[in-house]
């Protein structure tokens, strides 16, 4: 007890909570690195500090930092950014340096750290370490553990890290504003022994949704739950990056949901472990084999497997999930002739497509006109043609010749001769199937439910 009392004296001896930065100390700030492009970073090894193994950022990268008196010194620029979120789209957001989801922090258990945050949005904001423990005036709650950051104010953050895991940051400020903006971010926090729980690959990514429509370029801030792009780290399919690994790597990934709902994450072609969550990690007697876990709201999930050759998805199994730009209001046209009235329409709309009753996937090869800044709902091309996905889907690639430390993508995956499946050409019987039964006066005519709520 008397340990704990001494930390927490020491942590908020430098400042009761969050504090302003003066003139003259602002002058000493550390550099605030930018970076906008949505290419994803390989990791840097520390260049000081305790050693640790890097993380590598889907579509992102981590913030650097410099040493002061034994003190890790970051800088966070809380900020209007442009993101784009996949190849001919880009988003209006607010983030961090530059990019949204903001750059990710990485530090070492039992470090000291004092993070500048400085404001260049038009209203207050904060900072909350979302999942770490520390003094309550270091939580960044606007109002209850601190004022908020005015406009063009840097505020500090200092305390020590004290256990390892994967934890986010957020505001606290304008809460469903600045988060449906996209202001969030990762911070990882590696174990001081880097032989302690180390993989040959260790990949994360944060989960974000937005609502924006067709043709424009800033989200509707005041959605709550139909939103109309899903999103990793505020990029969708297909330009959200591949994993790539080698075979028999020891791979982790991280995932953090900042969205407003749940999300089953799920991994083809392997069984994994969840060896983490928000509160630290699982001991190797409390874990069991899945193929997919659900990540609920405000939680961290780290899941870890041993890679084998091929090309396997990894997606929100939440279908509505993988597609982009959906149109919620859309009928549904499956077994409806309406050739007719489509030729008829063709007479005045020319560039009008009918499309729906034979199912969905003619949308994946054919080039509709779309708004301007618009991604289509169904999207990207693979070795055999359109895969037909959107949002959070990405591809595990994993191959014998990727060297440690290479995170290129490796192309389209070689199957070896017999693992392949094919189109079946002998001649195929007609199959015997019963017969239904006659609807009579008894029988109910079911209608679902309009409205798309829910998600």
């Amino acid at each position: 007890m008397n340990n704990r009392r001494t930390f927490l004296r020491a942590a908020g001896a430098t400042a009761l909570g969050a504090a302003a930065v003066s003139r003259a100390g602002a002058a000493s700030l550390p550099e605030a690195a930018t970076r906008s492009s949505a290419t994803m970073q390989p990791p840097p090894p520390p260049p000081n500090g305790r050693p640790y193994n890097p993380i590598v950022t889907l579509n992102g990268w981590s913030l650097p930092w410099r040493m002061k008196d034994g003190v890790k010194e970051f800088h966070l620029v809380a900020e209007p950014v442009v993101r784009e979120i996949a190849p001919g789209m880009k988003a209006n957001l607010w983030g961090y340096n530059g990019s949204s989801s903001g750059p990710t922090l990485e530090a070492v258990e039992g470090d000291r750290v004092r993070i500048f945050v400085t404001n260049k949005l038009p209203e207050v904001t904060s900072v909350h370490w979302h999942g770490m423990l520390l003094p309550s005036g270091m939580d960044g709650v606007t109002g209850l553990t601190q004022h908020g950051i005015g406009v063009g104010k840097t505020y500090v953050y200092e305390f020590v890290l004290r256990h390892a895991g994967t934890f986010m940051y957020h505001p606290h400020a304008d809460e469903t504003l600045q988060m449906a903006m996209g202001m969030m971010g990762l911070f990882i926090v590696h174990p001081k022994d880097p032989r302690q729980l180390k993989v040959d690959r260790d990949f994360a990514f944060i989960l974000n949704a937005y609502d924006i429509d067709p043709g424009s370029a800033t989200p509707k801030v005041n959605t709550m739950l139909d939103f109309n792009l899903w999103t990793w780290n505020s990029r969708a399919f297909p330009g959200i990056d591949p994993l790539a690994a080698r075979t028999g790597d020891r791979v982790r990934i991280r995932i953090g949901n900042l969205t407003m709902t749940n999300h089953p994450i799920h991994l083809h072609g392997h069984s994994f472990e969840v060896t983490g969550t928000d509160g630290g990690w699982v001991p190797k007697s409390a874990r069991w084999p899945e193929v997919s876990t659900d990540v609920a709201v405000g939680q961290m999930r780290a899941i870890e497997f041993t890679a084998a050759a091929g090309d396997w998805a990894l997606h929100c199994h939440k279908s509505h999930h993988t597609m982009n730009a959906m149109g919620h209001d859309v009928p549904t046209m499956l077994g409806v002739d309406s050739r007719g009235v489509a030729e008829r329409i063709a007479k005045l709309v020319p560039d009008y497509m009918h499309m729906g009753d034979k199912g969905m996937h003619e949308m994946t090869e054919m080039e509709m006109p779309l708004p301007e800044n618009t991604l289509p709902m169904m999207t990207g091309t693979g070795p055999f043609g359109a895969i037909g996905m959107g949002g959070m889907f990405s591809v595990v690639k994993v191959r014998d010749t990727v060297k440690p430390g290479d995170y290129r993508d490796p192309g389209w995956y070689s199957h070896p001769a017999g693992t392949l499946a094919w189109e079946y050409a002998g001649d195929a019987e007609r199959p015997v199937r019963a017969s239904a039964p006659k609807a009579d006066s008894n029988t109910l005519d079911v209608r679902k439910p309009s409205g798309h709520t829910g998600h």
